[in-house]
């Protein structure tokens, strides 16, 4: 059997397992699925859609850098965590698509579309991940400010409370004192 053919039979035993265990799947209510039909864009297209990518990643990165330097600014703690995870997500995505856009450019100019298709893929999804990783940030939420000033603590103790250690049992009392059950079959 050839190599194609193998792929072939590999690529239609998985739709059919793919769509089998769809058909019985229940969905999630907050599940969010979207389709997008694939277009064909020249390679100077993607080219400049590749740009525009990589670039809407780096200003995504400089919005979430400046979020974080104000609220190390304001020393919250919780929001300068929540947003410092969030940027190296979308560091690491910048970097990831500057890689994939040096590849989608060999590949080009190798004149392999199908690599070329892959890597400019690759890029959209991660300017997708950006997007929501960026939302994210904007919704981390800080330390809430619950008072102003000197924090100030007052205590007061109750005056009717026995004297003396209350924790000891007074071993003059013989009725706290008991024996041990005996050991009895239900069945004797």
């Amino acid at each position: 059997m050839s190599r194609s053919n193998t792929f072939r039979i590999a690529l239609a035993f998985g739709l059919a397992m793919a769509l089998g265990g769809v058909s019985h799947a229940q969905p999630r209510p907050d599940a969010q699925v979207t389709f997008q039909r694939r277009t064909q864009l020249t390679p100077a297209e993607q080219l400049l859609q590749a740009d525009a990518h990589v670039t809407r990643i780096e200003q995504a990165a400089n919005t979430v850098r400046r979020q974080l330097e104000q609220s190390r600014g304001l020393r919250d703690v919780v929001k300068t965590l929540c947003l410092n995870d969030k940027l190296s997500q979308v560091d690491v995505a910048g970097r990831t698509a500057r890689e994939r856009r040096t590849s989608l450019r060999d590949a080009l100019r190798r004149g392999d579309t199908e690599l070329a298709n892959h890597e400019f893929t690759i890029l959209t999804v991660l300017r997708q991940r950006t997007d929501q990783t960026s939302n994210e940030a904007a919704q981390c939420i800080g330390e809430e400010v619950s008072f102003v000033g000197q924090t100030q603590v007052t205590s007061q103790v109750d005056t009717t409370l026995p004297e003396g250690d209350q924790t000891q049992i007074p071993s003059t009392d013989p009725t706290l004192v008991s024996a041990p059950p005996q050991d009895q079959s239900p069945w004797s």
